[in-house]
């Protein structure tokens, strides 16, 4: 499929005779859309659209629109996964790979020493095996199915409904915790906020937790560098007001690794634009929008404050963890190398796939708490003991690297869309904590739409990863 649309030739006008009715092209319109909503490909697509708009939208469920039915909701996205799965199956879009079979292996597999070598509980271990075999194998199908028009297309959804997300936790930041836009999930009234500073709470937007917001706007983070290059992709005001939205949600956040995040995002750009010169004008020409943007938010007493607080969580948090340096290593490299080192000390077959989430913690003790590990690898590798666990490492790892390697080859021929958003790739699939089915979901929805932006600009190109 093309963006463009094809020369129109420049011939003479056509007799009338030969001149069809604009009834007749409406009509034929018609008939070929009725076609493509049951073309096989648009069936995929559709649901892959649902799954993310369930993504976005699952905590709103949960907290204000069905409280009721909290629990079932947080598993919403899995039917519609192995519907994905199927129709790609059937239309032989399911390719297998060393990294997804060796994925879905260990999770087939994980299951089994969980019931005979682990906790024995069948629905916690269907419940963690869950990840591997139904939303794993997503990101791989995403990136076949979809092409870079569908990635920029829902890079500009993204941008839509980051400007009323911000609106939203502009509201959560300033209300109380009792207010019902901070309800917490399954009719919580003491509220979905997260301690921040200054008597502020974290919001988590249409989120359960302050997690999804922080995931959301890393990824709308990727689009707004990307549009900021190439704004003639996309409506400018909407890009703007994408921008402003943005920023002020990193003070409201309250969040270090929202600010962090960004930060990353941002050297991934500026790698891409200097192996790219002719961007160099783009750059400059963005950078003087977001400055304007930033001076004017800055004259607002909402953003004013939300910095105050934002900062003074800054600086305790640094100081209490031994300052920046520590931060960071400890946020993205200390838990990888604990888990590493603890490994060893795991039993063959861990203690079983799923006791590391929450939902495998009330499911076995009655209450929600980490049984094993907070961070991701000690939780892996503790679930599905040494050798499992860590090939479970290995093959995120090995994604990641597949993709970086072909998102950074794709810079030269003027493609920056992948290498841009494998900065949320990377801090998210190696060791995103996926036993948080938000995360899970923002770690699949990113993957695959990198994998996809891999396509050139004719859109009908593959890739090697699927």
């Amino acid at each position: 499929m093309n963006v463009l649309p094809n020369n129109v030739s420049s011939s003479p006008a056509l007799p009338s005779k030969f001149v069809v009715n604009e009834k007749d092209i409406y009509k034929k319109k018609k008939r070929h859309l009725r076609k493509n909503i049951w073309d096989p490909i648009e069936l995929i697509k559709t649901g892959i659209w649902i799954y993310f708009f369930l993504l976005i939208f699952e905590g709103a469920l949960r907290k204000w629109v069905v409280p009721s039915l909290s629990t079932p909701l947080l598993v919403i996205r899995d039917p519609v996964a192995v519907w994905v799965i199927f129709l790609a199956i059937r239309n032989n879009r399911f390719r297998l790979n060393s990294i997804l079979t060796g994925v879905m292996l260990i999770g087939f597999i994980s299951i089994f020493t969980a019931l005979f070598a682990g906790h024995g509980n069948i629905a916690v271990a269907i419940f963690g095996a869950r990840i591997f075999l139904i939303h794993f194998p997503l990101i791989f199908i995403i990136g076949n199915v979809f092409n870079l028009e569908d990635v920029i297309k829902m890079g500009k959804m993204l941008l839509w409904i980051s400007i009323p997300m911000s609106l939203l936790i502009t509201l959560q930041f300033y209300s109380p915790q009792t207010a019902w836009v901070n309800k917490g999930v399954g009719d919580d009234t003491g509220g979905a906020g997260f301690s921040g500073a200054l008597g502020f709470f974290r919001p988590p937007a249409t989120f359960s937790f302050i997690t999804g917001t922080i995931a959301f706007y890393s990824l709308v983070a990727c689009y707004v560098f990307y549009f900021l290059l190439n704004t003639k992709l996309i409506n400018k005001l909407l890009l703007y007001g994408a921008t402003a939205g943005l920023l002020i949600a990193i003070p409201l956040s309250i969040s270090r690794t929202l600010f962090f995040t960004v930060i990353v995002t941002l050297i991934f750009t500026v790698i891409a634009v200097s192996r790219n010169s002719k961007y160099f004008g783009r750059v400059v020409m963005g950078s003087v929008g977001m400055v304007i943007i930033l001076l004017a938010l800055g004259t607002t007493t909402a953003f004013q404050t939300a910095t105050e607080a934002f900062t003074h969580r800054f600086d305790v948090a640094n100081t209490t963890e031994g300052g920046l340096q520590n931060v960071l290593a400890d946020r993205y490299l200390g838990g990888m190398i604990e888990a590493l080192q603890n490994s060893s000390q795991q039993s063959f077959f861990g203690v079983g796939i799923g006791m590391g989430t929450n939902v495998g913690s009330m499911l076995l003790v009655g209450k929600t708490k980490f049984l094993i590990a907070e961070e991701e690898w000690g939780r892996v590798i503790g679930e599905l003991g040494p050798i499992m666990g860590l090939a479970i490492i290995f093959f995120r790892l090995k994604l990641c690297a597949v993709v970086a390697i072909a998102a950074y080859r794709k810079i030269e021929k003027g493609n920056l869309l992948p290498w841009i958003m494998m900065s949320f790739v990377l801090l998210n699939i190696p060791q995103g904590q996926w036993a948080q089915p938000t995360i899970l979901g923002f770690s699949v929805i990113g993957g695959g739409l990198t994998i996809a932006a891999l396509r050139d600009s004719k859109f009908n190109s593959k890739t090697s990863l699927t």
